[in-house]
């Protein structure tokens, strides 16, 4: 499980995307990147990470669902994922 402080940044990067996303697009849009140098560094959506929804876990991420493998397996098999069951031929 990650740290919690980890897990915060991730949030606040997340929010800061959403702040500055129309105004990043206005600038890219008219080609003004000196302007755009001078926003946040955390408001690239680049910087964002994917990481598990519910431990923050960034490895093994699962887009389709938002978890990691490993909650994904847990939750599947005590049937918390509708849909989702164990493939046996």
């Amino acid at each position: 499980m990650a740290r919690e402080s980890i897990k915060a940044r991730q949030r606040k990067r997340e929010k800061m995307v959403a702040q500055y996303a129309e105004k990043r697009a206005a600038l890219k849009a008219a080609g003004d990147y000196a302007a755009l140098d001078l926003l946040p560094k955390n408001a690239s959506p680049v910087r964002l990470k994917n990481r598990c929804q519910l431990t923050g876990r960034p490895k093994g991420y699962m887009r389709y669902f938002g978890i990691c493998r490993n909650t994904f397996r847990d939750m599947a098999l005590d049937g918390m994922i509708p849909g989702v069951k164990k493939a046996s031929w």
